[in-house]
């Protein structure tokens, strides 16, 4: 029963991981969308930058959530 208990716990984690990382990007087209329609080019500036530490937080905890093959 270990087996099925860990498998229960890397799904819930790996739901959460998905949850979040669909809140970010809705986040991230909202605050895009703003900033466009603001016409600020500052704002897109630090959008552009938002997004790439972003995109890097989560393809490091992807990586470690992923199990070796």
């Amino acid at each position: 029963m270990a087996a099925l208990d860990d498998l229960k716990a890397q799904v819930a984690a790996n739901t959460a991981l998905e949850a979040s990382a669909i809140t970010l990007i809705q986040g991230l087209a909202q605050q895009l969308k703003d900033a466009i329609a603001a016409g600020d080019p500052a704002a897109l500036t630090a959008l552009a930058n938002e997004l790439s530490a972003s995109a890097a937080s989560l393809a490091d905890a992807i990586t470690e959530n992923t199990p070796a093959g």
